[in-house]
């Protein structure tokens, strides 16, 4: 059977949301709706809702126009069994000493390297995007200058990716949160394939707003590959909970958004130490000035 898609992008998170609520009583009844914001700086977030039937199109302009959207472009999916498609098109990622791989390509794994398997059923976070690609580059970079930590966290860790690779780099605790109940499930699900349960520890936080994370604080290296608005708003807490002459690694970041992010930094007492682009996106190494 195929799928319809409608999709339309408006101003703002708040009317992005009660345009999603909306649709809800849309006719036929959506199998599924998601909001999302525009990674391009535009303030834009997008609405997309999945359908089985085709939607009525008079009915979504009403809607686009009662909150200020721009018009639906409603699209029909073929029947695509997409899990094996991107298992076809997922090949393997390699960023310096790291492979991520799916286990449709467990024969590839090459001697010597610190293998991280990711499936693509669970797909975000699986190295290829640069952000994420971007961090385990700058992780490989630090370990290659002798940088050993005490202690790790990964905030907003969406597969663990990387609180992963840093588990099977030294044998530290490794502290994995998101504020997704179903990120953490994925993550605690790719700690049991990879045999490091009980290695890193995945929690449901936002942010540093967990009593473990307080407990286990400060750490000489923190992880977060979000979006700018949650780093913006994250700096002060980081400069909390990083320890004097610690790393942090951030990404998710547009290369235009970057000299933001670092001027922000900067006035939380970090230094950048080195700035990477892979195409559009950024991922700074910043050192917490001793105190």
């Amino acid at each position: 059977m195929p799928t319809f898609t409608a999709l339309t992008t408006l101003p703002g998170e708040a009317p992005a949301q009660a345009l999603a609520s909306a649709l809800e009583g849309a006719h036929p009844e959506p199998t599924g709706i998601g909001v999302f914001e525009v990674e391009d700086g535009s303030g834009l977030w997008e609405v997309g809702a999945y359908f089985e039937d085709k939607p009525d199109n008079a009915a979504l302009a009403v809607l686009a126009a009662a909150f200020g959207a721009a018009d639906f472009v409603v699209s029909e999916l073929p029947d695509t069994d997409w899990v094996a498609h991107v298992r076809r098109e997922l090949s393997p990622v390699e960023a310096g000493r790291f492979f991520v791989y799916g286990s449709h390509d467990a024969d590839k794994v090459p001697e010597g390297r610190i293998a991280l398997l990711i499936e693509a059923a669970m797909a975000f976070g699986t190295g290829h995007h640069g952000t994420t690609l971007g961090c385990l580059r700058a992780l490989d970079r630090l370990a290659g200058q002798g940088f050993s930590p005490r202690n790790v966290a990964d905030i907003g860790c969406g597969t663990a990716v990387l609180a992963m690779a840093a588990a099977r780099l030294w044998d530290v605790p490794v502290l994995a949160s998101d504020f997704d109940p179903v990120a953490v499930d994925v993550a605690r699900a790719n700690l049991a394939a990879n045999d490091l349960t009980g290695r890193v520890t995945c929690l449901v936080a936002a942010g540093f707003d967990h009593p473990d994370l307080a407990a286990e604080a400060p750490f000489d290296l923190v992880f977060a590959n979000i979006l700018k608005g949650p780093l913006i708003e994250l700096a002060p807490d980081m400069a909390r909970m990083t320890a004097p002459g610690g790393h942090v690694i951030l990404s998710g970041l547009l290369n235009t958004q970057a000299e933001e992010i670092r001027n922000v930094y900067s006035r939380s007492g970090f230094n950048q130490v080195n700035q990477q682009e892979i195409v559009d996106w950024s991922t700074l190494i910043l050192l917490r000035s001793d105190i």
